[in-house]
């Protein structure tokens, strides 16, 4: 092993005693000696200094971990609020649109138009109501229950979303652009 006084490769900074010895007496790059710890003392942070650099670094990752599920968390309640709000718009559409489709086609369409504003509109108060875990509960259940419809549900909404995407980019881009 060198000494101290010797240079080190660059990108070292420090030299750790058995770093370079294996089980066999080989000088070939072995784990250090804190890797024989028990994970559960590495994680705790209990053991060498090895073991407690893994416990704060298992510490920084639970923090990192609950910061984005907060972020996650608040993405999702933001959504909610605007889905709610497109929900609430689209019943005054509905709903002023009836007194026009009762002039046009007559009231029993007009009442239809009438019975789905009012569906839209307990589908929304309920949606508000909820909290966004009883969402994501309510909808792993969904995913539980009947997958297939889930991936239906997924696979149709994709298909809105690139349909959106595609409409979005200027004309000559992508795929369908024009080959030189």
């Amino acid at each position: 092993m060198p000494s101290a006084d010797e240079q080190l490769p660059e990108g070292t900074d420090t030299i750790i005693e058995g770093a370079g010895v294996s089980d066999n007496g080989d000088n070939q790059a072995a784990a250090p000696a804190a890797a024989e710890e028990s994970p559960t003392s590495a994680i705790s942070g209990s053991g060498t200094a090895s073991g407690d650099g893994r416990g704060v670094f298992f510490e920084r990752i639970d923090e990192l971990r609950g910061q984005a599920t907060d972020k996650a968390r608040d993405l999702a309640q933001t959504s909610k609020d605007r889905a709610t709000s497109a929900l609430d718009s689209l019943v005054q559409t509905v709903e002023d649109a009836a007194s026009e489709i009762d002039e046009k086609l007559g009231s029993q369409y007009g009442d239809y138009a009438r019975r789905a504003a009012e569906s839209i509109g307990n589908f929304s108060e309920s949606f508000r109501d909820k909290d966004v875990d009883e969402l994501f509960n309510d909808a792993r259940e969904l995913v539980k229950k009947s997958p297939a419809v889930a991936i239906g549900a997924a696979a149709a909404l994709g298909f809105v979303v690139a349909r959106l995407a595609r409409s979005g980019m200027p004309e000559g881009s992508g795929r369908d652009a024009p080959k030189a």
